[in-house]
């Protein structure tokens, strides 16, 4: 089989090509077959007003992406100058390796990737960002 398959938990919505969709009562599956669908998980979804660090702000862009509200071909510059500013902060092995999956799943043109490869960056975010508040 081939597409993307979701697991969908119970009451789990999902927003596809603009429609928001709402699993039943039990775990399930969806194959989606339609290359290029819009599809975004609401429960990873970034709103506006929270896309106020680096990490979330080029999450955003992707997840605009992917609820089908930005263009593609615009979009991808804006994830590349992102992914390398944020390159050049996250130095470490591992988010060199998730920044790398980042780039490769944008200039592929498969959005979903490259925002789940951005959104494993969002915890180390957050501790860099407390440790130079405290």
């Amino acid at each position: 089989m081939t597409g993307l398959v979701l697991k969908l938990a119970p009451r789990e919505r999902v927003l596809i090509n603009g429609a928001v969709i709402e699993n039943g009562d039990r775990r399930s599956r969806l194959a989606i077959m339609t290359p290029n669908a819009h599809i975004l998980r609401l429960r990873d979804a970034i709103h506006p007003e929270q896309a106020n660090t680096p990490v979330r702000r080029v999450c955003y862009i992707a997840q605009l992406v992917l609820s089908g509200d930005a263009d593609p071909a615009q979009a991808r510059q804006q994830l590349l100058r992102g992914i390398e500013q944020l390159s050049q902060v996250l130095t470490d092995p591992d988010s060199r390796t998730q920044l790398t999956a980042a780039t490769a799943a944008v200039l592929e043109d498969q959005h979903y990737p490259a925002l789940k490869a951005l959104r494993s960056l969002l915890p180390r975010e957050e501790r860099l960002l407390a440790a130079a508040a405290g």
